[in-house]
């Protein structure tokens, strides 16, 4: 994985990544990349863009279609 290196950080920004971190119980490099991510609209879990899709896909259906009851199917196609 890289490594990025960031110097100069303002005091009042380290404090804050600090505070947030501790809030969230992550550590400060873990706070960093979350803030990161949130800023540049990234994922830090790859599985949560294809949740989000497959909701969406759902959610959108039209219209949406009555299934019957697959037990009731056998047991009327058994009494044939």
């Amino acid at each position: 994985m890289p490594l990025i290196q960031v110097r100069e950080v303002p005091d009042h920004i380290y404090r804050m990544l600090s505070g947030q971190a501790a809030e969230e119980r992550r550590s400060l490099s873990q706070q960093v990349i979350a803030v990161l991510a949130r800023g540049l609209n990234a994922e830090l879990d790859p599985k949560a863009r294809r949740r989000r899709a497959i909701e969406t896909i759902r959610a959108s259906r039209a219209p949406k279609l009555k299934l019957r009851d697959p037990a009731k199917l056998i047991a009327e196609d058994r009494r044939r």
